[in-house]
């Protein structure tokens, strides 16, 4: 079930944040890894995740607790997300602050590089 989750995937939309601020310092993404951690960015917001599938209303979803910053200040919060297709909807929240619903599609892996020939 983890595996669906497994890899970058771009955020294409933020309740909360347009797409100039979701963008800021670098593509807004979540990621999410075998061992179940995960990394996300989105605007001045950096942190690290600690993920577990569970299911809600009959659909297995990924839960996570994060930790990281919010433009240098330390900030913590939770989230969640599930597979929709080609889509990863979910949920993202600060700790006693804002929440925001988002969209995110799986980036595209890029080839590896080719060597020159000589």
């Amino acid at each position: 079930m983890w595996k669906k989750f497994i890899g970058k995937w771009r955020i294409t939309e933020m309740e909360q944040w347009d797409r100039d601020f979701i963008d800021m310092v670098a593509p807004g993404f979540f990621e999410f890894r075998k061992d179940g951690t995960g990394e996300f960015q989105f605007g001045c917001v950096h942190g690290y995740m600690d993920c577990r599938t569970e299911e809600c209303a009959g659909r297995i979803r990924v839960g996570f607790s994060w930790e990281g910053n919010d433009e240098c200040d330390p900030a913590l919060g939770r989230g969640w997300a599930e597979v929709d297709g080609d889509v990863l909807p979910g949920q993202f929240y600060f700790h006693q602050g804002d929440q925001s619903w988002f969209k995110a599609a799986k980036a595209k892996s890029r080839p590896a590089p080719r060597r020159k020939k000589r």
